[in-house]
């Protein structure tokens, strides 16, 4: 197992808060309630489309990281020229499907932007009969490694994973490839929808960089006490 306190924590404490919420007017709220915290704070499509990209401005603005989840897939052309106009907001993070030409196409559009392309492998809803559903023959763990390792030959800044599979990651990647995980769940929290999960200080300990969290946040009584202890788990699993 990597050990977690050898890798440099990002400012956020690793803490990625996703603002899966109805309105702009709701989701900003809690990005000021938990501004504090200096979480990113992550847009995707429940509110990019409906003011969710003017948010993700005004949260650069006030000095806050931003990653966009909208996980392109597209002919080339198109995705580079969109990467090339989502390269203008200031987000740090922007996800793409890890597909050889998708991530190829996404690092030509960002340019000399300072925009980290995230290569999403397997989504964490989908387990081994989702994927046969889906028409791949392999299984989930084995499509993962084959995402990751398009994903270090096209020269993307980082993968998303469940936790599931970030130690094998850890080791089968070079180590500025940067690991993001949704998927992680506090002890007893409904998993909903996720099914390859793990409880936030296993991520991390496994060699996770940033974990993406939602529901348990955004859905707590305190959201600002649940970011919190969110947090001191991550960063009691990096010093352990």
């Amino acid at each position: 197992m990597p050990n977690a306190a050898a890798f440099p924590e990002p400012p956020s404490g690793g803490l990625i808060v996703a603002l899966d919420l109805p309105t702009v007017r709701e989701a900003e709220a809690l990005a000021e309630r938990l501004s504090s915290l200096r979480p990113v704070f992550k847009i995707g499509h429940q509110l990019a489309y409906t003011g969710g990209l003017a948010l993700a401005e005004r949260v650069v603005r006030a000095g806050h990281e931003v990653f966009l989840d909208l996980k392109l897939h597209d002919i080339p052309r198109t995705v580079e020229e969109g990467v090339r106009s989502l390269a203008g907001f200031g987000a740090a993070f922007l996800t793409v499907h890890a597909y050889p030409q998708t991530m190829r196409a996404a690092l030509a559009g960002r340019g000399a932007s300072n925009l980290k392309l995230l290569g999403v492998t397997v989504l964490t809803s989908m387990d081994d009969a989702d994927a046969r559903a889906a028409g791949y023959a392999a299984r989930v763990a084995d499509l993962v490694d084959a995402r990751a390792r398009d994903g270090e030959a096209a020269g993307i800044d980082g993968l998303v994973c469940s936790p599931m599979e970030v130690a094998s990651l850890r080791r089968l990647l070079s180590r500025e490839r940067l690991l993001v995980v949704p998927g992680t769940r506090p002890a007893g929290a409904d998993p909903g929808d996720q099914k390859r999960v793990r409880l936030p200080a296993e991520a991390v300990a496994d060699g996770a960089d940033y974990l993406v969290m939602g529901r348990p946040i955004t859905g707590a009584a305190d959201p600002l006490a649940a970011a919190r202890a969110i947090l001191a788990e991550m960063r009691s699993a990096k010093t352990s």
